[in-house]
């Protein structure tokens, strides 16, 4: 893409502060907030643009949308952009995550927030539908490509491994396209306090690790966060453990802003800074990598071909991930017609996705309300 045709730095920056403030849902939610307001409005890359992006971010490990927005931002502001793009998704939702921190260790509870979300979630699930349907048109190239993504989709709900699906798909793919050519031719809370030794070195190094490693999604990142600080180091119990949970999937932007919680409540403000940047600074390394290869890896018949397979299937398990969501989501008669309301805005009147996540959020507080 020229210089000439990069969006504007300021406009970069304005769009990930919104979608931080106002992106809840989880990645799915995330990626299809991004993909209508970078696709469908601004025109900023094209549908396979998009789809080649969210392949390779299924592909690295890390938090599949912040690495997104990083990707998006590298295209459109080039390495500022990098820098622009993810910090501007990561920190609203980062210092909303802080606050509720604080008043957690203060008053020793999470604030309420069933009815905010109560009325978010079935809005969630109409901005993935609409997502879905425009990339399906891209990702779906051939008849073969279609009958892999059916194959990704039965193998995500049978609990096949997600990187395994991706690469999987990937490679048939890739072979069904080459092998006919060829044949042609603060301190801790004394309960955390535990004999092994706290720091914030230590605390930084540990969510590093996680933040190289870790595929998958918030339920991934839950059995890692356990393994390492509630038996390993001993310095969370399992309750704590599950709030910090809890504070990633209520608050807006990247679930794995539960590091920023947990480092609070371990080591105040400076533990929340050394924590999430400890999870996140991976992400942008591998961004910064594999962002030039991607169009490498287009130009060339078989890795493209590779690429199709995997988006096919990141796309596959994305209606996995709906379906799941939108069972949980979608409960009564008031959800079922926030879900039948948003979708005929969306896709009839083309309305922004975000008034109607904060049009969600103010149905189910009012919604709350009344049933009291």
């Amino acid at each position: 893409m020229s210089a000439d045709s990069r969006a504007p730095f300021k406009q970069l920056v304005a769009l990930f502060l919104r979608l931080g403030f106002t992106a809840f849902g989880g990645p799915a939610a995330h990626i299809a907030m991004m993909q209508d307001e970078v696709v469908r409005r601004r025109k900023w890359l094209t549908d396979t643009e998009f789809l080649d992006l969210l392949g390779a971010a299924s592909l690295i490990p890390g938090p599949t949308s912040t690495e997104m927005a990083i990707y998006i931002g590298r295209r459109q502001a080039g390495w500022a952009g990098i820098l622009a793009a993810g910090a501007c998704f990561i920190l609203p939702a980062t210092l909303i995550v802080a606050v509720i921190a604080w008043a957690y260790v203060r008053f020793g509870s999470l604030p309420q927030a069933a009815g905010l979300l109560h009325g978010v979630k079935p809005v969630v699930i109409a901005v993935i539908l609409q997502a879905l349907l425009g990339l399906r048109r891209v990702a779906v190239k051939t008849p073969f490509v279609m009958v892999m993504g059916l194959v990704a989709l039965a193998a995500g709900f049978l609990g096949v491994n997600v990187v395994a699906v991706l690469l999987g798909t990937g490679v048939v793919v890739a072979l069904g396209s080459w092998l006919p050519k060829n044949l042609r031719s603060v301190k801790p809370p004394a309960a955390l306090l535990s004999a092994a030794p706290f720091g914030l070195l230590p605390l930084f190094l540990v969510f590093l690790k996680i933040g190289a490693v870790l595929f998958g999604s918030g339920y991934v990142l839950l059995a890692f966060l356990r393994a390492d600080l509630v038996q390993h180091y001993g310095w969370l119990t399992e309750n704590h453990l599950l709030d910090a949970i809890a504070v990633g999937q209520i608050t807006p932007g990247p679930v794995f802003t539960t590091a920023t919680f947990i480092g609070y409540i371990l080591a105040g403000p400076a533990g929340a800074a050394v924590a999430t940047l400890g999870i996140f600074l991976p992400s942008f390394i591998y961004v910064a990598v594999s962002a030039p290869l991607i169009p490498r890896i287009r130009r060339s018949a078989f890795a493209g071909a590779f690429l199709d397979g995997v988006n096919v299937s990141a796309l596959a398990l994305m209606a996995m991930i709906t379906w799941q969501l939108g069972r949980a989501a979608i409960t009564d008669v008031p959800t079922a017609a926030i879900a039948l309301l948003s979708a005929v805005l969306l896709l009839a009147l083309r309305v922004n996705s975000t008034w109607l996540i904060l049009g969600g959020g103010i149905t189910g507080l009012l919604l709350k309300l009344l049933a009291h």
